[in-house]
């Protein structure tokens, strides 16, 4: 639901047309479903060649919901695709219409239209050749375009055994060089393989088996896991001839024999790095097996093979380790997807049937019990109870719901038992959302992952090339034995390996990503992860943000101390409304137990009020202007009108044609978390808070005065509000926006870091923003600064170890202090500390 502060054309809306309760369109004549969208409010019109009108039927239609189907129009050819771009940085209006002007001019591009509210942009053409074009056209133009038709041959695999971000570039190359393979993603932190092929499902494991890991369908996966568990791993038996060989060399067991065990262990233990190694190098890919497996033959050749099965076991240990490690980090996320059950209760007439949710679809009736999850998004039909929808906001307390609510996947039903009308098929559900944008938030590069990356690529090549000059170079030249310097090089050639600083940054992102989500917070990549943890000031939209979004009775006056009359007669007036003044004001007299009156005529007067009969007398209700333009004197009352107004009460005056009876006014209050949250936020060290406010200034103090915010801007409309960031960053600032996603579209992508609150209950917040409060509060804000802060100072410490520890690993090799098996150590032991410090996000509270 959109809130909005201003709106310019009310008039036509409601009865009441004071602009900061206006709870539901964010244009005159715009309906709710219009309101996900902001192009109509700011003129963003599809354009075609032919004819630019021909999609709209006046100004508010080119609003389109969220999953409406762009149908353009073109009368040369029935040919005619459409395909959809998500645009990123537009920051205005005007970027939207000089998109659009520039794409036209495109040969082959029939209609372009780009919505500015949902940063999405529709395209129109007639060969699928040109839609290859328009990223690039797009480019010029200062923007980014992704298309957001995703590949629906894609299948998804779980690839078991990566330690690294090398490991998912071997095996991309692997299958790339596969003719039946179109296209393939391997992502090292979700352990996933995004892959499009022509072949079947067994030669995809079997080829992913080759470059030396496992891979299976993501649904098979748990079996998978389960049968391999019967097994003893190859390191445990490798360590055994490593340690049966070790205690012979203190008996008088033969060398030989010795030697033969030490092979064994090398054989067992270093067949699968082996492998892998094999198809990197056949792949052109220099990871880590490649370096341990030459580290470890190097030692057989020149006769360490102590060394050499030690190298072997230590590295299957150390990835043994750090791959339970990182599947716990994964699971993280996957661990929501149990929050579900797999069945519904469905109601069929007066028998209630046990279904998969698979099976179940929209508008069947389901059955929840007292204590039972809710199996699917749905709206209660009838039954009131308290939901604990933690899984999904993150909310400390149960919420109560009633007929009429929405309750979501994955929530528990605490109380009463509800009969719930489905909503959203089993993918579609908010819970299945959530997942998806995690998993995708998981395999997006921060910048310091992406520099990191770039460093590991140059760094990786060099070192292996000095390995190597240092085995052949010193000897040539007299300075020492060929055996003493290959040694040497081959620890240098282990310490090339930068498996703990790779590993440094993508641990860290998807612990805390993880721990966001399971706190009712999406941050949808590492990016805005990064931001959030430097963000110096924050900027709040007011209504729905900070307050409640919905008006409360603060004061009645009556100036004939008859006040239940008053309510009474404001009541009958104002039931036969739905604008959310009347609604608190009906409420107010509900709560009192003052019944309406019986009345005849009501009438709408618009922008104005509204009046209906009472035993023979009009009785009117509503703005001060409405009685001035009756020419009704309102001296007796002006200067308490005034008073109230300064205090940011929308007032509602009641009276006849010819006398004022008194007024209510009305105000917006404050939510009870928000003087927490802002409290909190002044705790870690935010370092200013502004209010954006479409309000008039007396009220904008009244709330900054309540809230604790630092500073405030009143009377804005929403454009204005992108001129407000904007001069906070002039200043020098770091600004994060926070509104609802819809009306505060043009803020939200100006900022440095866009969060939308409310994202349960609309699509267009998760959509539209870099980071997403689940629950309608600012409640999880505090702590999702402080975990992105945390996560900062995780990868700094990451990043600063794996480098002092490669630098003293060096600096160590030449004296002779570093043994092969002691480099092996220091590598993999590093990368192990690395992931364990990074899973201390996972814990945060």
């Amino acid at each position: 639901m959109s809130r909005t502060e201003k709106e310019p054309q009310a008039s036509c809306c409601s009865s009441h047309a004071e602009p900061e309760f206006n709870v539901k369109s964010t244009s005159s004549c715009c309906s709710e479903e219009d309101a996900s969208t902001t192009s109509t409010c700011y003129g963003s019109d599809t354009n075609t060649k032919e004819d630019q009108t021909a999609t709209t039927s006046s100004s508010c239609s080119t609003g389109e919901s969220k999953d409406k189907q762009v149908e353009p129009v073109d009368r040369e050819s029935k040919e005619t695709k459409t395909l959809e771009f998500k645009i990123h940085g537009m920051d205005c209006p005007s970027c939207a219409a000089t998109i659009e002007k520039a794409l036209l001019k495109t040969e082959g591009i029939q209609s372009v239209r780009v919505n500015y509210g949902t940063g999405k942009m529709a395209v129109s053409a007639n060969d699928r050749s040109v839609y290859d074009l328009v990223p690039d056209q797009v480019h010029k133009l200062g923007f980014k375009a992704e298309p957001l038709v995703k590949n629906t041959n894609m299948q998804t695999y779980k690839i078991e055994g990566m330690d690294c971000g090398s490991c998912a570039m071997t095996i991309e190359k692997h299958l790339s060089k596969n003719p039946t393979i179109q296209e393939v993603h391997v992502n090292f932190s979700t352990g996933k393989m995004q892959i499009d092929h022509s072949t079947n499902q067994n030669e995809i494991i079997k080829e992913v088996q080759r470059a030396g890991f496992d891979a299976s369908l993501d649904s098979q996966r748990q079996g998978t896991a389960n049968q391999k568990k019967k097994w003893i791993s190859t390191t445990t038996i490798s360590g055994i001839f490593l340690a049966l060989g070790f205690i012979g060399s203190f008996t008088s067991v033969t060398p030989g024999f010795i030697t033969a065990l030490y092979a064994v262990a090398i054989l067992i233990g270093g067949f699968k790095p082996a492998k892998s190694a094999f198809y990197a190098i056949k792949s052109g890919s220099l990871d880590m097996n490649v370096l341990m497996s030459s580290a470890a033959i190097g030692a057989a050749l020149i006769g360490e093979w102590f060394e050499g099965a030690t190298v072997v076991w230590l590295f299957a240990l150390g990835n043994t380790l750090q791959n339970r490690s990182i599947e716990r980090t994964r699971e993280s996320i996957r661990s929501l997807i149990n929050l579900t059950p797999s069945e519904a209760t469905i109601k069929s007439g007066d028998q209630l049937i046990r279904k998969p949710v698979e099976e179940v679809e929209v508008n069947a009736i389901i059955v929840i019990k007292p204590g039972e999850k809710i199996p699917l998004d749905g709206e209660i039909l009838s039954g009131t109870s308290s939901i604990n929808q933690a899984p999904i906001t993150g909310e400390s307390l149960p919420v109560d719901k009633q007929r009429g609510d929405t309750v979501y996947a994955g929530t528990v039903n605490e109380s009463g038992s509800l009969e719930v009308k489905v909503t959203k098929l089993v993918e579609d559900t908010t819970i299945a959302k959530i997942i998806h944008l995690v998993e995708e938030a998981q395999e997006k590069k921060a910048p310091t992952q992406a520099f990191v990356d770039r460093f590991a690529n140059v760094y990786t090549p060099i070192v292996f090339s000095l390995a190597l000059l240092v085995m052949v170079v010193p000897p040539l030249f007299g300075f020492g034995s060929w055996g003493e310097w290959v040694y040497k090089g081959l620890a240098l050639l282990v310490v090339a390996c930068p498996c703990a600083l790779v590993i440094s940054t993508p641990v860290a992102i998807v612990s805390a990503i993880g721990n966001a989500a399971k706190n009712g917070v999406l941050i949808k990549g590492g990016t805005f992860l990064e931001k959030a943890g430097a963000i110096q000031a924050i900027a709040f939209d007011k209504t729905g943000t900070l307050t409640e979004g919905k008006p409360n009775v603060a004061e009645v006056i009556s100036l004939y101390n008859n006040r239940e009359e008053l309510i009474g007669i404001t009541r009958t007036i104002e039931e036969h409304s739905t604008h959310p003044i009347a609604k608190a004001i009906t409420i107010y007299a509900e709560e009192r137990k003052i019944s309406a009156k019986k009345g005849e005529d009501f009438k709408a007067i618009a922008g104005k009020g509204a009046q209906a009969t009472i035993n023979g007398i009009e009785y009117f209700a509503g703005k001060p202007k409405l009685f001035k333009d009756m020419e009704v004197p309102l001296k007796e009352i002006e200067e308490r009108m005034e008073s109230l107004q300064r205090d940011g009460n929308t007032l509602i005056v009641v009276g006849t044609r010819t006398e004022v009876l008194g007024l209510i006014a009305v105000a917006d209050s404050i939510r009870d978390i928000t003087v927490q949250s802002i409290q909190k936020l002044k705790q870690v060290g935010m370092g200013e808070m502004v209010m954006l406010t479409g309000d008039n200034d007396g009220t904008a103090k009244k709330i900054v005065a309540e809230t604790g915010i630092d500073r405030y801007f009143a009377e804005l409309l929403p454009e204005d509000k992108v001129i407000a960031v904007k001069k906070l960053q002039d200043e020098g600032k770091s600004v994060a926006m926070v509104g609802d996603g819809i009306n505060d579209a043009p803020a939200l992508a100006t900022a440095d870091l866009g969060i939308a609150m409310g994202g349960a209950g609309t699509d267009t917040a998760m959509e539209t923003a870099d980071i997403v409060l689940m629950a309608d509060n600012l409640e999880k804000l505090p702590h999702t600064i402080r975990l992105s802060r945390r996560a900062m100072n995780i990868i700094k410490q990451n990043v600063w170890f794996s480098l002092i520890t490669k630098v003293a690993a060096l600096a160590l090799i030449f004296p002779g202090f570093l043994t092969l098996w002691m480099a092996v150590l220091s590598d993999t032991g590093a990368a192990l500390l690395v992931i364990l410090n990074s899973m201390r996000l996972l814990r945060q509270k």
